[in-house]
């Protein structure tokens, strides 16, 4: 399943006096956050000005050696776009994306947070995510980078192979606050994606977008940034999968309440489900044998891999198995009834 993004790229300009705080301030609530560090310059070893001739006194004693240069927090995105630009997003992110904004501050418009997936060659999969705290002024975006370096840290002690892919941001808008966000995520990811969704629920339904982002001016000027749209991707494990089922089930639901159902429902849904797939392809093979539908190679070559995976066991084979699991079911279900009716028989031995 695929939501292509809207095929206009957006543009920033970023001429305004708005400026990024990377700590929030610690001070009491309405206190104006710290101004940003000034860039320190890497670890030299000084050298004489051009010219100058050497000293003759006692010898200097050697330069202490540089300390190594600090790791970038993930690995970056380096080069062209993999996978064709998509993002394939699991679900497990947007429903950590609502949670956080549905526990969002009081007054506060949205809420930011950090993307967390893996990257290869042939794609960018968004598996994780968690959020920053942030304000947001008319003229001053202050985020608490702090915290999103020590919740990245934690992270990487439960998942090593997820590294930071971008971040996201809830609303419909790219604004000018994001570009300053944006900027400081691409210096620890090359090519950083930025997520929106729009909780907001514009047009009934809930927007999902991906952007990534190019400067944009004349030679030696930038005077703006494109945020260019990438087709978004949905895609989950089968644990994922059984929750959504469950989640969309309430959509049918008067009070969008559903309970748990019992393990004998979950198989019989479950059979249900196989027995609909199988009957709409059989019903796929019949039309391409009769020439209503044109073959496709692909599905055909799935289709014969499918059927190379089940096993070849004969019909009383399986009947003999079958009944013998059935057997071993109405035991272990005897011995359970029987040993609960000891228990309480003993119970009331005992309380005479």
């Amino acid at each position: 399943m695929t939501d292509a993004c809207s095929a206009q790229p957006i543009t920033v300009r970023t001429e305004g006096p708005i400026c990024l705080s990377c700590k929030m301030a610690a001070t009491a609530p309405g206190a104006a956050p710290p101004a940003a560090a000034p860039p320190q310059s890497p670890t030299a070893t000084p050298t004489a000005p051009a010219g100058s001739a050497p000293p003759a006194a006692a010898p200097t004693p050697p330069a202490a050696p540089a300390p190594p240069p600090a790791a970038p927090l993930s690995a970056a995105l380096s080069g062209p776009f993999p996978g064709g630009r998509v993002v394939r997003l699991h679900p497990v992110v947007l429903a950590s994306i609502v949670d956080s904004f549905e526990r969002r501050n009081e007054g506060a418009a949205r809420v930011i947070g950090t993307l967390l997936g893996t990257v290869d060659k042939h794609s960018v999969e968004v598996t994780n995510c968690f959020s920053v705290p942030h304000n947001e002024s008319e003229d001053e975006v202050a985020v608490d980078m702090e915290f999103a370096k020590n919740m990245y840290e934690l992270h990487k002690k439960v998942s090593p192979s997820e590294i930071i892919l971008g971040w996201y941001a809830t609303g419909h808008d790219i604004t000018e606050h994001s570009v300053l966000i944006h900027e400081y995520y691409s210096r620890e990811a090359h090519n950083p994606i930025h997520l929106t969704v729009d909780t907001s629920l514009q047009n009934s339904r809930m927007s999902i977008k991906a952007y990534v982002s190019a400067p944009m001016g004349v030679p030696g000027k930038t005077m703006g940034v494109m945020f260019t749209p990438l087709t978004v991707k949905y895609v989950y494990y089968d644990t994922e999968r059984i929750g959504v089922d469950l989640i969309m089930k309430t959509c049918f639901s008067p009070n969008r309440v559903i309970g748990l159902s019992s393990d004998l429902q979950q198989v019989g849904s479950a059979s249900a489900r196989i027995q609909d797939t199988l009957t709409m392809v059989l019903q796929y093979a019949e039309d391409v044998l009769s020439g209503k539908v044109a073959a496709d190679n692909t599905v055909g070559r799935f289709l014969m891999d499918l059927i190379n995976q089940v096993p070849k066991i004969s019909p009383e084979d399986f009947e003999t198995m079958l009944n013998s699991n059935i057997n071993d079911l109405l035991m272990v279900t005897y011995l359970a009834n029987l040993t609960q009716s000891q228990i309480a028989l003993n119970e009331k031995l005992l309380s005479l």
